[in-house]
């Protein structure tokens, strides 16, 4: 028997949920869930939007969704897929789905590497992974989403000269960040101190896990990187992969 991918993701649930959000759980999650292909087959996730998107936008790690709904409400053209296996915030998130009557987001409230092995090569415009678990102990360094094998997967899904944005409030994970996109083949983009990175840009919604940081004083970092051309792939940075 093969052993359990490792988590990169901590509790499930939290408080019980009103009546309210549990209602949006039973009903309109089902609704906008991803069902997964057949093993072998691959998803293309414009299929999944109907009016038709321009392109196919996915956060890892949703958490409340507020960055997710402000881009789906600001990009109607954009389809939307969210990943978030903690089902308190899928629940708020799916309270503003409702709210603002956004049809244009679709959801994997799981795991996101089944995800990312189930879609299309080349099929997603952009990526974010905002403020995902630092897993602050050295033991559990293993478990952090930024590390080459899920880079890999990233990778794979993304269109050339795609965005891969990043944020973290912990200096230690903003340093691994850096040094694992440094030495990637498929990634370009900044390197140096990671304190040069700080302040949101304007176009990133802000999320409740950003205020909580800034309220306890801490500074937050964020991080844009380029999927590289494929064709350019063999000049780039870092050790060449097999």
């Amino acid at each position: 028997m093969s052993a359990e991918p490792r988590r990169f993701y901590g509790r499930r649930t939290g408080k019980k949920l009103r009546p309210g959000q549990a209602s949006l759980i039973q009903d309109l999650l089902p609704r906008l869930s991803i069902v997964l292909p057949a093993p072998g087959e691959l998803l293309s996730p414009v299929r999944l939007f109907e009016p038709p998107c321009r392109a196919v936008w996915l956060e890892i790690g949703f958490g409340g969704g507020e960055h997710l709904s402000a881009q789906a409400s600001a990009h109607p053209e954009i389809g939307f897929i969210g990943c978030e296996p903690f089902l308190n915030g899928v629940a708020r998130l799916l309270a503003e789905i409702q709210h603002r009557g956004l049809a244009n987001v679709r959801l994997h409230p799981a795991d996101a590497r089944a995800l990312l092995e189930a879609l299309a090569p080349a099929s997603i415009g952009r990526i974010f992974a905002l403020f995902p678990d630092p897993w602050p102990k050295k033991r559990h360094h293993k478990r952090r989403l930024i590390q080459p094998e899920t880079l890999d997967l990233m990778a794979r899904v993304m269109t050339d000269g795609a965005e891969l944005r990043l944020a973290t409030d912990h200096p230690d994970y903003a340093g691994s960040m850096l040094a694992a996109l440094a030495t990637h083949s498929a990634f370009t983009g900044p390197e140096g101190d990671p304190n040069d990175f700080a302040g949101r840009p304007e176009d990133w919604p802000p999320t409740r896990y950003e205020a909580k940081a800034l309220r306890r004083g801490v500074s937050c970092l964020y991080f844009v990187f380029q999927r590289r051309p494929r064709a350019d792939e063999t000049m780039a940075r870092g050790p060449k992969k097999p």
